[in-house]
């Protein structure tokens, strides 16, 4: 179920996203990017 998936993502994808130094120094983390990946994904 696509409701199962979003709600363990971020601990499967969590220590697989590395932030470049460019990304820290933006604030961005590595949850911002794995809710961005979510959010574009179409649930069918």
């Amino acid at each position: 179920m696509p409701e199962d998936i979003k709600s363990i993502a971020h601990d499967v994808l969590r220590h697989r996203i590395g932030l470049t130094y460019e990304a820290e120094a933006e604030n961005i983390n590595v949850e911002n990017i794995i809710d961005e990946i979510i959010g574009k994904i179409n649930v069918p």
